[in-house]
């Protein structure tokens, strides 16, 4: 084993996929384009006085699994809110986005049910298919086609689709009212990754609230959504959403919520109070969407226009930037480091050869000061890159 160890190693050596941890520096002291605090709420002091006060009351950890003694009330409370966010019947909240994508997936799942996933559905989502021992049929990006052609052939009685509303690295987004109908007219459950979307989409008295709030998918019965507190809530932890009967179903069949530690009730409290702040500061995902079009304008002027994925205005935070190789993404993710930007490296196996990129994501209290410095030091980097 030691000697294949050491083979690997080589491997993403040669390769140019060697990754480890990044150590965050202190605030103020580089450009952010690289974490998922879109709303910029990590660093709130309202969450952390949140944080503080649960700790307080209810000590630092869950102490069991929320069947056991791991549920408090503020697990309650934050799953009826985050259900009335999104305007879905009921809510689950677990200790990850990655285990209640794991969880709803091998619980809905099974060898009765086919399982028709996007292409570009995270990696929490196919491990997820893997456990549930369900048959999977991947579709190319958006292709509802191919979609209803898996759903009319198929044998099993039961049938999931599966997509995220935003795009973790392309940044686009689902056609979803087209993929509910599709899902409607095969009797399938529709599965919508929530993460990149809460706290950053919606349109009009929805603005924060997901792609999903306010729409016909909202509170639909062939409906089920995921969603990360750890991105725009800046807290930890994750939740799936649907109706009630589903909310009973994932209690005694999805074992990442049955065998795991419940969530701490810091994060609970630090995400309860970020639903609030979504709600009465709307600002913040219409400062996202501005900072997004900023940094797409200030990148595409100087790179033929075609350089930045979506061109154009952005679905959500995320921007992203195809690079020649996985080799030439690492380099140019480490020189913007090194001149105050910090920004994602995409590459095997976080995303399928020949697509590595930097992914940059708008945050909502970047400055145009900001905006500026990392749009002129990227573009020195990518046109020394070509």
């Amino acid at each position: 084993m030691t000697a294949w160890l050491v083979q690997q190693a080589a491997v993403r050596e040669r390769r140019g996929l060697v990754r480890a941890p990044v150590t965050r520096s202190e605030a103020g002291t580089s450009v952010d384009l690289a974490s998922n605090d879109y709303l910029g709420l990590a660093m709130d002091p309202r969450l952390a006085e949140a944080a503080r006060e649960a700790i307080v009351r209810w000590g630092t950890g869950a102490t069991s699994s929320r069947l056991v003694a791991g549920t408090t009330e503020l697990h309650l409370e934050l799953e009826a809110e985050l259900a009335n966010l999104t305007g879905m019947e009921s809510a689950l909240v677990f200790s990850s986005g990655y285990l209640a994508n794991l969880g709803v997936t091998a619980a809905l799942g099974g060898p009765g049910t086919l399982i028709v996933a996007d292409e570009h559905c995270h990696a929490s989502l196919i491990d997820g298919f893997r456990l549930s021992r369900s048959r999977v049929e991947t579709v190319p990006h958006n292709d509802l086609a191919a979609t209803a052609h898996c759903l009319r052939n198929r044998t099993e009685p039961r049938a999931l689709i599966a997509v995220e509303s935003i795009y973790s690295v392309f940044g686009d987004a689902a056609p979803l009212p087209r993929v509910l109908s599709v899902a409607e007219e095969h009797d399938a459950m529709l599965l919508v990754d929530e993460a990149h979307s809460i706290g950053v989409a919606g349109h009009g008295a929805f603005q924060g609230f997901g792609s999903v709030a306010g729409t016909e998918l909202s509170g639909h019965p062939n409906v089920v959504l995921t969603a990360t507190l750890s991105k725009s809530l800046g807290s930890q932890g994750g939740a799936v959403l649907g109706s009630t009967l589903l909310r009973e179903h994932l209690v005694n069949r999805a074992r990442s919520f049955i065998f795991d530690t419940g969530l701490a009730p810091s994060s609970a409290a630090a995400a309860l109070a970020a639903v609030g702040i979504i709600r009465t500061e709307p600002w913040r995902a219409a400062a996202v969407h501005r900072n997004a079009a900023s940094l797409t304008a200030g990148l595409a002027s100087a790179l033929g226009g075609a350089a930045v994925e979506p061109v154009g205005e952005s679905a959500g935070a995320v921007q992203s930037i195809p690079m020649p190789s996985a080799t030439a993404a690492l380099a140019a993710s480490q020189a913007a480091h090194q001149m105050g930007v910090r920004v994602g490296c995409f590459r095997p196996p976080s995303v399928p050869d020949g697509v590595s990129r930097l992914r940059l994501t708008a945050r909502a209290t970047l400055t145009p000061h900001d905006i500026d410095y990392a749009c002129a030091t990227l573009r020195r980097i990518l046109e020394e890159t070509k």
